[in-house]
C-alpha cells in the first residue's frame, strides 16, 4: 500500500470514529431534549442551536461516509445527507407524541439549512 493511501485510510478512520462520537454527543442531547432535561443555553438559542449541531453532524458523517452518493434516477444524491434528513424529518414528526416536545416548524427549516451548511462545507474540501 502506498504512502498516500495509507494516509487516506487513516484520515477516513479518524471521520469514521469522529463521527461515533459526535452521533453519540447528538444522542444524548435528543435524550435529554425527550425528557425535558436540556440546559437553558440550548432551549434558549434553539433555532442557532439546531443550525449547527446539524451542520456539524452532517459534515462529519459525510465525510466518515467518504462523499458517498446514491443513485436515483438521473440523480447522484449525497448518502449521508440525505439519511439524515429523513431522519431529522421523522425525529421532528416524533415530537408531537413527546410531552416535552413540540412540533416546530422552524426547527425543522434550521436543522435543513444546517444539513445543508454540513453537506457544502463538507465539499469545500473535495479534491476537483
Amino acid at each position: 500500500m502506498t504512502e498516500q493511501k495509507k494516509s487516506l485510510t487513516r484520515c477516513r478512520w479518524l471521520w469514521i470514529v469522529l463521527s461515533v462520537i459526535y452521533a453519540g454527543f447528538f444522542g444524548v442531547i435528543l435524550l435529554y431534549a425527550y425528557q425535558g432535561k436540556l440546559p437553558g443555553i440550548l432551549t434558549q438559542n434553539d433555532k442557532p442551536a439546531h443550525l449547527i449541531l446539524y451542520a456539524i453532524a452532517t459534515f462529519v458523517g459525510h465525510l466518515a461516509c467518504n462523499r458517498r452518493k446514491l443513485r436515483f434516477a438521473n440523480y447522484a444524491l449525497p448518502l449521508f445527507p440525505v439519511l439524515f434528513t429523513l431522519f431529522t424529518t421523522v425525529e421532528e414528526l416524533l415530537q408531537t407524541l413527546s410531552p416535552n416536545r413540540t412540533l416546530d416548524s422552524w426547527d425543522l427549516i434550521a436543522s435543513f439549512v444546517g444539513i445543508g451548511l454540513g453537506y457544502w462545507l463538507a465539499e469545500l474540501g473535495r479534491p476537483r
